[in-house]
């Protein structure tokens, strides 16, 4: 049993420090990518609050394909380039949107959400996944919240 649980007003740096910290304690140890993806998905879930959506593309040829998540059921193949997860596996850059519906190209597997913050996950300098992050507020993310995720991705490249 893991209780990964805190206080609402916890500060946004405490919260990614100790949502990295318990990342790498379910994650010790265990090789299967998918078994780690899942688990994660359910810790962002867990930790970040005001999210309709969290969890993992992964990187197949040329594309973006779903993978464990929290969530409404999702599209399940993004090119590269396409809409906001396509778009920061494609530059290998971190992507905060306010309003995914100002965003062009977006592409809308959930009509909720309002804003998005998508992170590449590298692995020796190469986009392995992204993180995927949906909101159904606009300007849900901060600046915090990304670096916090870019945390959470550095330290689970090797996990995934």
């Amino acid at each position: 049993m893991f209780d990964f649980s805190l206080p609402a007003d916890t500060p946004d740096e405490e919260r990614y420090r100790e949502l990295v910290n318990a990342a790498d304690s379910l994650t010790d140890g265990e090789s299967d990518a998918v078994a780690n993806m899942a688990n994660l998905a359910a810790l962002i879930w867990s930790f970040v609050p005001d999210l309709n959506w969290a969890g993992f593309y992964r990187v197949i040829g040329d594309e973006l394909v779903l993978g464990p998540f929290v969530g409404r059921p999702a599209c399940i193949r993004i090119p590269f380039g396409q809409g906001v997860c396509g778009t920061a596996a494609a530059s290998g850059q971190t992507q905060r949107i306010e309003d995914v519906h100002a965003f062009p190209g977006h592409i809308a597997c959930d009509g909720a959400s309002a804003s998005e913050l998508v992170v590449p996950v590298k692995r020796h300098g190469q986009v392995i996944a992204v993180i995927d992050l949906d909101s159904p507020h606009k300007a849900r993310f901060r600046e915090s919240d990304s670096r916090g995720i870019e945390a959470l991705a550095e330290r689970i490249a090797d996990r995934i």
